[in-house]
């Protein structure tokens, strides 16, 4: 397209005001973009309490529980020589892990309301059968192993969640667990009984079990220490998240519960059941089950402030597009009005969604907002007609943003295709301006 270089001065002095007023318009889409600052760091705060309160609420209930173990600790002396060539005696532990293991949970969720926040914490029921194979290191003297001190260890975080007594049987006899454990080597919080062991136990078959109900707060986990062990967790809770080391080997989900299953042999394990010194990070061996509260309205709620400045700038662009094809000008102040009204939204929709589900909450933001825009717009621009399709166009961008932040993995994808759309929706709606003479007729929407 040409254009005619011997503008009349009325020509360039309208293309400049259009300038002017394109500048002072992204200038304020940029200022109204402080706002979202101090909602972003509300939302932080807010994340914040709540985090606050599941803290205060688990440290009185019982944190969440990983379970270690049993395992054996068999106290030795072994005489060391050092650099001057002198002997002394230094004290060791031999650890004894499981041959085989079988342990099965039945998880019971509750859940406990503290002021506007809820509180995931559960019950559970443990019950555990397995054997001992004993087989001493080649390098561990039987007459060197104190024997009288032998003790079987369970690992557990926190004693508070311990509801009743722990019953252990081990080799047809029944013991008392208590707290402390003889060495941190494996766990550094437990339980332990004192057991008879001696020399002719090696080598064979020493059976045990145990059963303890515990309770704890949102994740229960286990580390798999023995050469052939599986795990049965059911619970009624419908949202289970699996984590840690190993995912399960089976596992169902329904809106009734899940039932999981996880298996483990020798070569998951990589380390001998009988050792000395043996020192293990149970972070990198535990695996479990979170279990997820519905919804995270903080994470949904940050996730919509992000793209806040495409609901500035659209709907900026909207009314600058608007008040050229209409000659009917908008003052800043009014595009500042009608910013915070767009960063309102933000601060209703964090309000609500604290108190019903994060869906409604969105909607009912939402409808306030684009209600107040569509009847600001209609005060101004004196028509219905021009009032719907600002109406029609914040709908349909509340909507494109609930999709996107209702989408992980395709959000991407979603939201760029979604933003081709709207550029070229926003360049079909501007074609029949006149960029260099906004005073000629006004185009309307009718004709657009």
């Amino acid at each position: 397209m040409e254009h005619n270089s011997n503008a009349s001065p009325n020509e360039a002095t309208g293309s400049n005001k259009i300038l002017i007023k394109g500048a002072i318009t992204g200038a304020l889409i940029l200022i109204m973009l402080i706002p979202t600052v101090f909602i972003t760091n509300l939302v932080q705060e807010r994340e914040q309490r709540q985090k606050d309160v599941v803290a205060e609420v688990s440290n009185k209930w019982a944190k969440a529980q990983t379970i270690t173990g049993p395992y054996i600790v068999v106290p030795y002396n072994e005489v060391v020589t050092d650099t001057a060539n002198k002997k002394f005696t230094e004290r060791k532990n031999a650890i004894f892990l499981p041959e085989n293991l079988n342990i099965n949970g039945n998880i019971a969720p509750q859940q406990s309301h503290r002021s506007i926040y809820n509180v995931l914490l559960y019950k559970s029921s443990l019950s555990a059968i397995g054997n001992f194979s004993i087989k001493l290191p080649h390098d561990i003297l039987p007459g060197n192993l104190l024997f009288s001190e032998a003790k079987l260890c369970v690992g557990l975080n926190d004693f508070k969640g311990i509801e009743g007594k722990v019953a252990v049987t081990f080799n047809g006899t029944a013991y008392d667990l208590t707290a402390g454990l003889p060495t941190n080597e494996v766990d550094s919080n437990g339980l332990a009984a004192t057991i008879p062991l001696a020399a002719e136990n090696f080598g064979k078959d020493i059976p045990f079990t145990f059963s303890i109900n515990i309770k704890g707060s949102e994740q229960l986990s286990f580390v798999p220490l023995a050469g052939n062990s599986q795990f049965t967790l059911k619970s009624t809770w419908a949202i289970p998240s699996f984590n840690g080391n190993t995912l399960p080997s089976d596992r169902t989900v329904t809106e009734k519960g899940f039932t999981a299953r996880w298996n483990f042999n020798k070569a998951n394990l990589p380390f001998n059941t009988a050792s000395k010194d043996l020192k293990i990070d149970k972070d990198i061996f535990a695996f479990g089950v979170t279990m997820l509260q519905p919804a995270d309205q903080y994470a949904k709620t940050m996730r919509s402030v992000k793209y806040a400045i495409l609901f500035i700038g659209l709907t900026f662009s909207l009314f600058f597009i608007v008040e050229l094809m209409q000659r009917k000008p908008v003052h800043p102040v009014q595009y500042v009005l009608v910013g915070l009204a767009l960063v309102i939204f933000y601060s209703l929709l964090l309000s609500f969604s604290e108190y019903i589900v994060f869906d409604y909450a969105y909607l009912i933001a939402a409808l306030a907002t684009v209600t107040l825009i569509t009847l600001y717009a209609k005060s101004h621009f004196v028509s219905w007609k021009i009032a719907s399709v600002f109406g029609g166009v914040l709908s349909a961008l509340y909507t494109f943003i609930f999709v996107l932040i209702s989408l992980e993995d395709t959000a991407l994808l979603v939201g760029s295709i979604g933003l081709f759309i709207v550029l070229a929706l926003v360049m079909y709606a501007s074609r029949k301006i006149n960029w260099y003479h906004p005073t000629l007729p006004a185009a309307t929407i009718e004709t657009v």
